[in-house]
């Protein structure tokens, strides 16, 4: 099974509170620090519900990806580096996780494999790992916090005080 990891998941949910962030300074109706699009590691942490220490790593993580920028000192935090129309989801797996690749020879990749001289399928996983990568590299990080979440697709219905269920 392909599975992202866990850091990759909550990089998503960082990044969503820091585009949330941009669009409140592209209006124009904010002056500090924080409205300007700028966080710390801490508010993020209070604000996303994950740990401190994890938001910490996927921050560096990101910026080491270029995705988001850090400014040191009093007004400091972190910024989206780019709007996030044009921040794919392949970027930030790419910053979390490395290439994509569903196997060890893909991209041309040599001597990564033990059986590679007598692979039969050797080369023809590129064309697999093509198309994941351009599925992921079509959806924007703007796309991703525009879907509905599963809660707005599928609301839970209230509970009634009396104990019936509700209809």
């Amino acid at each position: 099974m392909i599975r992202l990891n866990r850091l990759t998941d909550y990089a998503i949910v960082v990044l969503g509170q820091l585009a949330q962030l941009r669009e409140i300074a592209d209006s124009g109706d904010a002056k500090t620090a924080e409205a300007a699009g700028s966080k710390t590691a801490a508010a993020l942490a209070q604000d996303t519900g994950v740990p401190l220490p994890t938001v910490s790593k996927v921050l560096k993580m990101l910026a080491h990806g270029k995705i988001i920028a850090s400014q040191r000192g009093v007004a400091g935090g972190y910024t989206l580096s780019r709007d996030p129309k044009s921040i794919t989801v392949a970027e930030i797996i790419t910053a979390m996780e490395g290439p994509i690749a569903l196997t060890a020879c893909v991209d041309g990749a040599v001597g990564s494999c033990d059986v590679e001289a007598l692979c039969a399928m050797r080369g023809n996983w590129d064309k697999v790992n093509r198309a994941i990568r351009e599925a992921l590299s079509a959806v924007s990080l703007q796309e991703m916090l525009a879907m509905p979440s599963a809660f707005e697709m599928f609301p839970v219905p209230s509970a009634r005080r009396d104990g019936a269920r509700p209809q």
